[in-house]
């Protein structure tokens, strides 16, 4: 189901992790919402959480049974994104590669386009 033009991909780390969370919240045949608000210090911040609930114009792929969704803005943002996750015990957890980033904060949590 994966779809050559999804905007964003995920490393084999991301996705296995992405699969533990969600069975330990009991969510593993939710949604993996991937998106961006506004936000934090340097303009736009990323999010992903599950949801049960598509929304009209939302792009849906799956990755190694992991359903995501983006919505079409976070998509034209996110456009070339590497999701990737990291257990390192400082900066560890998931990294995001965003292309069109012009700038980040200094704890990667937020980036302006």
């Amino acid at each position: 189901m994966t779809q050559p033009q999804f905007p964003i991909r995920f490393t084999e780390r991301a996705i296995a992790r992405i699969k533990q969370i969600l069975a330990k919240q009991g969510k593993s045949d939710a949604y993996l919402r991937v998106g961006v608000r506004s936000g934090g210090c340097s303009g736009f911040e990323h999010v992903m959480l599950p949801t049960d609930a598509l929304r009209p114009g939302d792009l849906v792929a799956e990755f190694d049974g992991v359903r995501v969704v983006i919505d079409p803005k976070s998509a034209q943002i996110l456009e070339g994104t590497t999701i990737d996750y990291t257990g390192q015990l400082l900066g560890g957890g998931f990294q995001f590669d965003i292309p069109k980033a012009k700038r980040k904060c200094g704890c990667g949590t937020s980036f302006s386009v």
